[in-house]
């Protein structure tokens, strides 16, 4: 069994086969879904999904993408739906700041402010984080490290390789795994996975984007996740079987799902 921990259902390119989507991933081993909160316009279509099907859940959150929606989003409606079980995704982007030194100061303060209320409300529900990290580890680590988000733990979402961050292993933080490693460009992941504790990988595809090879340039979907854990275990040496097991029971127990 798989739990893609880390895919985007509520994309309008799924909305005419989700079905057939979600059938191919489970017949390839695929049996739980969740579905991140990164736009609050979508959510509603997230939540519609995860009551559809047994096996799809949700989180909810703001991305640093969508910040300018933070104060008018009433959490609260949301985040104790059954279906609910995480908070994200939510974090630091500094990838696309834009303007003036004084601007971007601006922005990168903003940022914080929201990803700390994030993690508060994290902590108030008992529910994990899924922390998204751009252009922005050191801050980001910090912010973690000193609002005792271990508390609750998380993924970190698309982990990008950055060694300094491997210490949030021991702050309760998993590490989501998805297309990227399977990349021509992707030897710092590939060097960086085997010193990652197997009790804290997780397999994501953060589809519809970040599509492993040998399917680049497609729409990403769920049964991906095969062909990340086929180059996992070939980097770790070790059984598929093994990397199937360890990454889903991480999953389920991180995010408290049966």
């Amino acid at each position: 069994m798989i739990v893609d921990t880390h895919i985007h259902l509520d994309d309008d390119r799924y909305n005419d086969d989700l079905d057939e989507v979600l059938n191919r991933a489970r017949e390839g081993g695929v049996q739980r879904f969740i579905i991140p909160g990164a736009d609050p316009k979508t959510l509603p279509r997230a939540i519609e999904i995860a009551e559809m099907y047994d096996d799809v859940y949700f989180a909810v959150g703001i991305h640093p993408y969508d910040m300018d929606s933070f104060d008018e989003f009433d959490f609260r409606q949301y985040i104790n739906h059954e279906k609910c079980i995480a908070i994200g995704e939510c974090g630091l982007d500094y990838f696309r700041l834009k303007g003036s030194d004084e601007d971007k100061a601006k922005e990168k303060q903003r940022q914080k402010e929201i990803f700390i209320a994030q993690i508060e409300l994290a902590k108030e529900h008992k529910k994990p984080l899924i922390v998204h990290i751009r252009d922005a580890s050191r801050d980001s680590k910090e912010i973690l490290i000193q609002n005792s988000a271990s508390e609750v733990g998380g993924v970190l979402h698309c982990y990008n390789a950055d060694e300094e961050l491997l210490s949030l292993a021991k702050e309760d933080f998993y590490f989501g795994i998805g297309g990227v490693l399977t990349f021509k460009n992707a030897k710092k992941l590939v060097n960086v996975l085997p010193k990652i504790p197997h009790e804290r990988l997780l397999l994501e595809t953060d589809g519809p984007y970040l599509t492993p090879m040998p399917h680049r340039g497609e729409r990403n979907e769920p049964f991906y996740t095969t062909f990340v854990a086929n180059k996992m275990s070939e980097i770790l040496e070790v059984d598929l079987m093994y990397i199937n097991e360890t990454t889903t029971k991480n999953a389920l127990k991180l995010f408290d799902i049966s």
